[in-house]
Formats: C-alpha cells, sequence, structure tokens
C-alpha cells in the first residue's frame, strides 16, 4: 500500500488530497503513472507528466525510481 499526497493542479484535478493505492512490490514512478491514467484519465495523465514526484528525501522525475511507503505528486509552482 502506498500513501499517495496531492499538490495544487493535480489535487484539483483527482479531486482529493490523498489516497492509498495498491500498487505491487517494486512499483516505480511509470507504475503510479499508469495507475493514475487509468483511474483519472488522460487529463490527469498530462498533468502527471510534467509533475516531480517526492519520495522519502528525493525529488525525482525519474520513471524507474522505486516507491516507498509515500510518494508526494508535486505538479509545477508558479511564482518567486
Amino acid at each position: 500500500m502506498v500513501e499517495v499526497r496531492y499538490f495544487a493542479a493535480i489535487a484539483d484535478a483527482v479531486g482529493k488530497n490523498t489516497e492509498s493505492l495498491e500498487l505491487p512490490d517494486g512499483a516505480t514512478v511509470a507504475d503510479l503513472r499508469a495507475t493514475l491514467a487509468a483511474t483519472y484519465g488522460s487529463e490527469v495523465d498530462g498533468l502527471v507528466g510534467v509533475c516531480a514526484f517526492l519520495i522519502g528525501d528525493e525529488l525525482t522525475r525519474d520513471p524507474s525510481a522505486m516507491l516507498r511507503d509515500r510518494v508526494d505528486v508535486l505538479p509545477p509552482f508558479a511564482g518567486g
């Protein structure tokens, strides 16, 4: 089970801030993207494609990065 936390535009698109997903052991960012696309459709898949993922203390966009118990899905933020 992976706790997925959503922020900003991606939270708006999925309609929630957090959810728990059943993903196999060794699941990667690519697996998470595929699950989100299958669940929420192409609009969310497009958003997730530009997101960064905070896994533990590591911020990544690498689709082969392995997930842990919690992952934060972070869309690009504007401002300064």
